[in-house]
């Protein structure tokens, strides 16, 4: 077997193991897992002989840190990856089960393959491809709680920031236009979410009796949840306005594929598409309490909750966005119901400085190993940990990229990656780091 066969087989081995674990951290019951998790991924990085492995989890969610130190004086640069992935779902929505890696095609399929633990296995394959002697200082950082928007990375690095200081940091958890071909990501939209609780009632009580007279709580809830968009479909929550254009054409008929979106379902919003998709706002009713169907009696229901998520335009911090959503909750609330609302998780949007010399050896490395120039986009996602990296190092270089593509169904069922991507994102960083180190 030729070393790029065993490389990739390797791959495909530590991607399988890494599957296998259920580590969700947004359900607390999956704590044990994050923790295995955590524990296989630092072994792992052992196995490939790196002398300097931690297991973070006094502060945070367990994270990995491995460090390869190189020549005195030499460059260093900070790879980024997450172990821990989305709940899976509704199984019977699954072509395979979601926590086995399963091969069909070119393609891998489980939870966590494309987001993020394809990335994990890429890192481990590219320290194997220079026996972990890299020619220049080269640090690991796998978080565990990315999914969570990442709430305790700045205790990390309050903390821990010496085990990442760095001259420049690669986050390869975003995502790509196309399959073989790269892109990098200039800007991220936040995030934020609230819980929003309706009550008009002190309990249940008879439709019959009752109903026509005083309201329910969870139609109560609906009709607010509809002012957060006008009729065409756009965000009308005043103060979420995006400031950022891009000059890029995005597949219509591709995205809407990827999407899964019926023939009859219109889409939201005016402007191009790449704009409404990484510059806009965008609000998302993403979870509802209330009595099942199954359940369900002809009782005015006192109370109904939902959580609400934004994606914040760049531009604009994630505080001031969560700050816009209340006020406007605030002012459409109707009919005289009790209102509260609890804040959630807060992650700032980013912008990235292509200029520097990190991405300038990203380009020619992604060109070198795609046999194509990589494209620059914009991401609707958020990682909340590319502003807190740069809040502790003002001075450090980003380059974000992916493994991802848009059939990769991050958080869906079928969950999946392209061999020949993770492949090629092996060869690109295996250039990238022999590129910095070179300082051209």
């Amino acid at each position: 077997m030729d070393e790029l066969s065993a490389l990739k087989k390797q791959l495909v081995d530590d991607l399988t193991q890494l599957v296998t674990i259920e580590s969700i951290s947004s359900i607390p019951a999956h704590r044990q897992d994050l923790a295995n998790s955590a524990q296989l991924v630092a072994e792992m990085w052992t196995a490939t002989g790196c002398p300097d492995v931690h297991i973070v989890s006094d502060v945070c969610a367990p994270a990995v840190v491995a460090h390869f130190p190189g020549p005195p004086g030499s460059p260093h640069l900070c790879f980024y990856a997450h172990h821990d992935v989305q709940p899976s779902g509704d199984h019977q929505q699954w072509d395979h089960p979601p926590f086995q890696l399963t091969t069909s095609g070119e393609r891998l399929y489980g939870r966590g393959s494309a987001d993020d633990k394809g990335a994990i296995a890429v890192h481990l394959a590219t320290m194997r491809a220079f026996n972990s002697r890299p020619p220049m200082s080269v640090t690991f950082l796998i978080e565990g709680e990315e999914e969570i928007g990442s709430p305790n990375i700045g205790r990390f690095l309050t903390k821990y920031s010496h085990l990442v200081n760095a001259d420049g940091f690669v986050i390869l958890d975003s995502g790509n236009e196309e399959v073989g071909e790269p892109a990098f990501t200039t800007t991220l939209r936040g995030v934020c979410d609230a819980i929003i609780e309706v009550q008009t009632l002190d309990h249940g009580v008879h439709s019959g009796q009752f109903g026509g007279v005083y309201p329910d709580a969870l139609t109560t809830l609906c009709r607010l949840l509809a002012t957060f968009h006008d009729d065409q479909g756009e965000v009308a929550i005043a103060g979420l306005d995006s400031v950022v254009s891009f000059d890029v054409n995005v597949d219509r008929e591709q995205l809407r594929t990827a999407a899964g979106v019926l023939d009859s379902v219109q889409e939201l919003g005016s402007g191009s598409l790449a704009d409404r998709l990484w510059a806009g706002p965008a609000v998302t009713v993403i979870g509802l309490d209330t009595v099942s169907v199954e359940e369900a009696s002809n009782t005015l229901l006192p109370v109904a909750r939902a959580k609400v998520s934004v994606r914040v335009p760049p531009g604009m911090s994630a505080e001031r966005a969560l700050d816009a959503l209340i006020a406007h909750c605030e002012q459409h609330i109707q009919w005289g119901a009790r209102l509260r609302i609890t804040r959630g998780a807060v992650g700032n949007p980013a912008q990235v400085d292509l200029e520097g010399s990190l991405v300038q050896a990203g380009r020619r490395a992604y060109q070198q190993a795609f046999g194509k120039d990589p494209v620059f986009i914009g991401q609707g996602g958020a990682i909340p940990l590319v502003n807190e990296l740069r809040e502790f190092f003002p001075d450090g270089q980003f380059l974000i990229t992916a493994i991802a593509d848009p059939n990769s169904s991050m958080h869906g069922p079928n969950e999946s990656v392209s061999l020949d991507d993770l492949t090629s994102s092996v060869a690109a960083q295996v250039a990238l780091i022999e590129e910095f180190s070179r300082g051209t």
